[in-house]
């Protein structure tokens, strides 16, 4: 997508910019269609004339619901929330280091809590794509996991009761894993899943050939559920009991990642249920990797709207996924 000279490049500048409906519709439609060519969400035809009184296309070749506005088929469609108050949330989320609540965005917004949570749920799914790595990492990759949720003894009792966790430690807590490519393209830049509630040595070793050229450095720390990495990799460790540097062997990189993703989620977010941590994750990935984006606040508002088409994600699904990945 061009970008105009005027196009805003601070919070301030886009509520005053979008605040245009005229001009939000564009960018909306430029979004929707970046090669300027409108076609038909549901059939793909281009046979289409718009209706400017109501700001919609009719289809020439759809036999039932010929008419479509730009918010069919992307994360807005059904949405009653105005074009500008979404595009500030998108500026918002993407922007905020320790992300944004939804307390916050329904204060800032003029929306419900629940509104502002559905909202940002939303477009933590339009950041996904963002935030994914399509090419296999390489060169130097920290590979470390992570364990996510409270602390079982601060739990109330019908809790550890519905969660099935006894114990103390690691018990109910989410694992998650993070392979960085230290030094990547740019800069630094990872990849990370939510893990089975019992990770297996299969599924980590797993996860490090699918996402790790076979030429990279791997560091891991002493778990010896790595220890197979070095029949197929350069594997180096580092003993945390003894030390967390080793030269250049050390996992410090992602050990900052999981650092920004605990802040945001026990000083913004509070509490995250573990079916929907996945979603946070995306979000804490996309920043990270686009935190040094050579456009800015700007460059990682146009990446995430970009995430926008051809995901939806209904409340129905959202309020009852109990999803977590295998």
């Amino acid at each position: 997508m061009k970008v105009e000279s005027e196009f805003p490049t601070t919070l301030q500048g886009a509520i005053k910019y979008f605040s245009d409906e005229e001009k939000a519709f564009e960018f909306m439609k430029n979004i929707r269609w970046p090669d300027g060519k409108v076609c038909c969400p549901r059939c793909g035809g281009d046979k289409v004339s718009f209706v400017s009184t109501r700001k919609l296309w009719t289809c020439k070749e759809c036999k039932t619901k010929k008419q479509f506005t730009i918010r069919v088929g992307t994360i807005l469609e059904d949405s009653p929330i105005s074009y500008d108050k979404w595009i500030c949330a998108f500026w918002l989320i993407a922007n905020a280091k320790n992300g944004i609540s939804s307390y916050e965005i329904g204060r800032a917004l003029g929306v419900t809590q629940r509104t502002g949570w559905f909202m940002l749920q939303r477009i933590r799914l339009a950041m996904q794509s963002g935030s994914i790595i399509k090419e296999k990492i390489g060169g130097i990759v920290e590979v470390d996991e992570s364990y996510i949720g409270g602390k079982a003894r601060n739990m109330h009792k019908h809790t550890k009761i519905g969660r099935g966790i006894n114990g103390t430690g690691m018990a109910g807590k989410t694992a998650v894993m993070g392979l960085l490519e230290r030094h990547g393209p740019k800069h630094s830049r990872i990849i990370a899943e939510v893990l089975p509630k019992t990770p297996t040595k299969k599924a980590l070793i797993g996860r490090v050939k699918k996402y790790v050229l076979l030429e990279a450095e791997v560091h891991t720390d002493a778990l010896n559920s790595y220890n197979d990495l070095s029949k197929e990799f350069q594997h180096k460790v580092v003993d945390h009991a003894e030390c967390y540097v080793k030269g250049n062997v050390h996992t410090n990189g992602s050990e900052n990642f999981w650092s920004l993703l605990k802040r945001g989620i026990r000083g913004t977010y509070v509490s995250v249920e573990p079916f929907h941590l996945f979603r946070y994750l995306d979000e804490q990935v996309f920043r990270f990797n686009e935190r040094k984006n050579e456009a800015g606040d700007q460059g990682r508002f146009l990446k995430a709207m970009a995430g926008i088409i051809g995901k939806r994600l209904t409340w129905e699904k959202l309020t009852a996924d109990s999803y977590l990945p295998a």
